[in-house]
């Protein structure tokens, strides 16, 4: 079963902080990394949402400048896990926080959709 775990922090808090302490996060995190072989997929962090762009609408879309959620946190990276059951996916969130605690992880079965095939089943309903 693939889930993925989304990472929401504030920009503003990840973006002060000292490249002392960004290496710091960043060792703890690749210590789990680690710790997860064979069961994590891609990961990236993700770049300033100044940057980001929304495309939405019919036809070829309105392409608007920046993402639109009213939230106070932003989602800034992502890890694709591939694990057995939800249970196992909940505790490598949970060993991912115990390395970034400020950080918020949203868990989520992924659906994998290959045109022209059926979506198979996470046993989430999904």
């Amino acid at each position: 079963m693939l889930y993925a775990l989304l990472a929401y922090h504030v920009e503003t808090d990840v973006a002060s902080w000292s490249a002392e302490k960004d290496a710091a996060v960043m060792r703890d995190l690749l210590e789990i990394h680690r710790q997860l072989d064979g069961r994590l997929g891609p990961a990236a962090r993700l770049g300033l949402t100044g940057k980001a762009r929304t495309l939405r609408g019919p036809g070829v879309g309105q392409l608007l400048d920046g993402p639109f959620a009213e939230t106070k946190e932003q989602l800034l990276g992502f890890y694709v896990l591939d694990v057995t059951s939800e249970d196992e996916a909940l505790e490598a969130a949970r060993q991912l926080h115990h390395a970034n605690p400020s950080a918020t992880f949203e868990i989520r079965p992924i659906l994998v959709y290959v045109p022209g095939t059926a979506v198979p089943p996470t046993g989430l309903g999904g």
